[in-house]
């Protein structure tokens, strides 16, 4: 495994770990919160601060969720790091997980959602899924459910397009789709970037 890839899954499990010593502390603190909400459902806590547009990215809600994302580093994150390099992926990563975390505070404050707190690595992971499909297009990747093998563009193509399509209508709420969609966009914006190209041409 690659390091960076590596230092990052073991960040993310011994910071699930330190949850289960004190959750609320660390949602409170270092979830992702909407802006002007004062700790929300953990009242008393700390409202929006800027170190939350990173330290969102190493809390998880379940197992489950901390397995998911996991994997999908473990999968993709490796190849791409390759690609780019520690010093570069560590950036790549990292500025898709803000802009991911900006596209959820921006979708919060315009639909006026409950105060409720953001948490997860699913933005620096749709980050490293775009990047996967741009680069590694033709590579099979094969779905759990269902057991279906499809070529990464495709995979990428389709799951973004589930996402947006789950955000607009508002299907299975409390999942951050439009953070997914942030974490996509940050990727490709910094890939725009470093090729020197204008974003929107």
């Amino acid at each position: 495994m690659a390091p960076v890839t590596q230092l990052l899954l073991t960040a993310n499990v011994a910071v699930y770990l330190l949850q289960s010593i004190a959750e609320s502390v660390l949602i409170g603190y270092f979830a992702l919160w909407p802006i002007g909400t004062g700790g929300g459902a953990f009242g008393g806590q700390p409202p929006f601060a800027p170190w939350q547009l990173v330290t969102y990215s190493f809390l998880h809600g379940n197992l489950m969720h901390l397995l998911f994302n996991m994997l999908a580093l473990y999968m993709f994150g490796s190849d791409i790091e390759r690609v780019f390099g520690p010093r570069r992926f560590s950036v790549y990563y990292f500025v898709c997980v803000i802009v991911a975390a900006l596209a959820q505070l921006t979708v919060a404050a315009i639909g006026n959602m409950p105060p409720y707190p953001t948490v997860g690595a699913s933005g620096g992971v749709f980050g490293l899924l775009l990047a996967f499909g741009l680069y590694f297009p033709r590579r099979m990747v094969m779905l759990i459910f269902p057991p279906i093998p499809m070529p990464a563009w495709l995979f990428v193509t389709l799951y973004g397009a589930l996402e947006l399509f789950l955000g607009v209508t508002g299907t299975s709420q409390g999942v951050a789709h439009f953070a997914h969609l942030g974490g996509m966009l940050g990727g490709w914006l910094t890939m725009r970037y470093w090729r020197s190209r204008s974003p929107f041409r």
